[in-house]
């Protein structure tokens, strides 16, 4: 190596398709056949991806609130892909849905560079979005946050998507089937980071053993939200294309009462929340902190509605 040979050298070469900036990324769905089989309803299909999606985007948006503020590096960095991994699933879903039923995309100004997949993310109000409340809250809010009040949340949500997308890898939908064949793998990951994490705080210390038994009755009580059918659920599993939400109840829980059991904790007995002005997240009925989440997650992309990054 002489003196002037870096490590960075061709890095800015001609290829730039690397990098994160620019306008002329990739479509999302490119390569997969996004035809729809003729009975099945695409509103109906849009409205399911938008439900899967938010889920992905929210709770990848808390996640990744972590970095930084791990308990350790190797944390902050597995949490970050955990995030990362949901905002890829968010970003084909929501792209999804959009090619499903492009009247669910907000309206932007004639010229907008934004696609399809952004506007449904950055630009919807409160109210349109479609995911549980239980990936809404905020867990590292306050001086320092609490890790084990993320890993209750972890282990109950990947728990439930991890069986969902396993049932969606035969959707007749073949985007909801390509999407699933990918996170199946993920997700599985995401469970074993959250169960393996549980295990630890629960036979750690007195103090770990505390916060997490803690944290799991602050989460649980939005258990039953999970499995939950909501019409559009029901409509979409009937065409062949979704999952009833409430067929994988019982599986899950099987799952939960092994990590619980061999960690020696009691599911909790707790209250569950209940529907707000009749509705819960599925609705758009959702916490007091979603509003400030989106606020914080929209910020740019709604003071620059034009802008090219």
């Amino acid at each position: 190596m002489t003196h002037h040979d870096s490590v960075y050298d061709g890095l800015l070469g001609e290829d730039t398709s690397q990098w994160a900036f620019g306008t002329d990324f990739e479509d999302p769905l490119a390569g997969v056949d996004t035809t729809l089989p003729d009975d099945v309803d695409a509103p109906a299909l849009a409205a399911y991806c938008l439900m899967l999606g938010d889920d992905a985007l929210i709770y990848s948006h808390r996640l990744s609130q972590w970095a930084s503020n791990a308990p350790d590096l190797e944390d902050d960095i597995a949490l970050s892909n955990i995030a990362l991994d949901l905002l890829g699933q968010a970003r084909l879903l929501l792209a999804r849905a959009a090619a499903a039923d492009p009247a669910c995309v907000p309206v932007l100004p004639e010229g907008s560079p934004v696609p399809p997949e952004d506007a449904l993310a950055f630009f919807r109000d409160e109210a349109a979005f479609r995911n549980v409340r239980l990936v809404e809250a905020d867990d590292v809010g306050g001086d320092e946050g609490d890790f084990a009040v993320t890993i209750a949340r972890l282990l109950l949500f990947s728990s439930y998507r991890l069986a969902l997308v396993e049932r969606l890898r035969s959707s007749r939908d073949p985007v909801l089937a390509a999407v699933a064949v990918k996170a199946v793998k993920e997700l599985a990951y995401h469970r074993d980071y959250a169960g393996r994490w549980f295990l630890t705080l629960a036979r750690g210390t007195e103090e770990s053993r505390r916060r997490l038994l803690a944290g799991l009755a602050l989460v649980w009580p939005l258990h039953d939200e999970l499995f939950r059918t909501h019409p559009v659920e029901a409509s979409v599993a009937e065409q062949g294309v979704g999952v009833d939400p409430a067929t994988l109840g019982a599986e899950v829980d099987v799952v939960l009462e092994q990590v619980l059991s061999t960690s020696g904790v009691a599911r909790p007995d707790v209250a569950q929340v209940g529907p707000v002005a009749g509705g819960a997240g599925r609705d758009g009925r959702h916490g007091e902190q979603m509003g400030r989440l989106l606020a914080e997650l929209q910020v740019v992309a709604r003071a620059h509605p034009m802008g090219l990054w």
